[in-house]
């Protein structure tokens, strides 16, 4: 079964270059040129993808990520001109789960996208173990990827959802913030570990009731996250 891309840029001949490279690797890619149209389209259809510039016209790239997050889980990768790490950390609290600079090689866009893709298989594989594990109030589906806090389903993104069930599995095991950032994002991930702190805030911020007090997600001081249901 193909894969679905949507790629988002005004930059008519980015997305050509795009589109041709990913379609010779056998994948379905649509495109879309403005904020709003990529909007419209991640209603309208499926993806396992969505490649998105942050510079856009009507809507910007964090705009779309975040109305794309109200709706789908679906992995974002932004496309960014600006190195700023702030910029780079900001595009991944608005729900994306990776980003590559401008400008970039092909290779590395088909890697990135590829590496995302075995990741979501992994996942798949590992939901087949365990689909649905209950800690105090809170409850989680490993199958449909869905998070329930005394009943009332919590939106994570993808990568929060990675970071939440990984720490659940392995109970007062203590991850450093690099372990964390190899298994979740992967070795060939170039951020750095200040985006696992950015996805703890987040998701403290989501499941805990009073999240400077986690129940939960706890921090082990100078050597990284835990899970203990108190």
């Amino acid at each position: 079964m193909s894969r679905k891309v949507l790629v988002v840029d005004d930059e008519k001949l980015i997305v050509k270059g795009v589109r041709f490279s990913l379609e010779q690797d056998g994948m379905e890619v649509d495109c879309a040129y403005d904020g709003e149209e990529a909007v419209e389209k991640a209603k309208e259809n499926k993806y396992d993808i969505i490649l998105l510039d942050l510079m856009l016209p009507k809507m910007d790239g964090l705009e779309v990520c975040q109305q794309i997050r109200e709706f789908s889980n679906v992995p974002i990768v932004m496309l960014t001109a600006k190195g700023e790490d702030m910029d780079k950390i900001l595009g991944l609290e608005y729900g994306a789960d990776d980003y590559i600079t401008k400008p970039f090689n092909i290779l590395e866009v088909k890697a990135r996208i590829k590496a995302i893709m075995r990741r979501a298989g992994s996942d798949h594989e590992e939901k087949e173990k365990a689909r649905t594990i209950e800690v105090g109030d809170l409850r989680m589906d490993c199958e449909s990827r869905r998070v329930f806090i005394s009943g009332k389903e919590i939106n994570l993104t993808a990568k929060e959802f990675d970071v939440l069930e990984l720490l659940v599995f392995n109970p007062n095991k203590v991850y450093s913030r690099e372990n964390l950032l190899n298994i979740v994002w992967g070795y060939e991930y170039p951020g750095d570990v200040r985006t696992v702190d950015v996805h703890i805030r987040r998701l403290r911020e989501k499941i805990e009731k009073n999240p400077s007090e986690p129940k939960y997600v706890h921090t082990k001081w100078g050597v990284g996250y835990y899970f203990q249901a108190q």
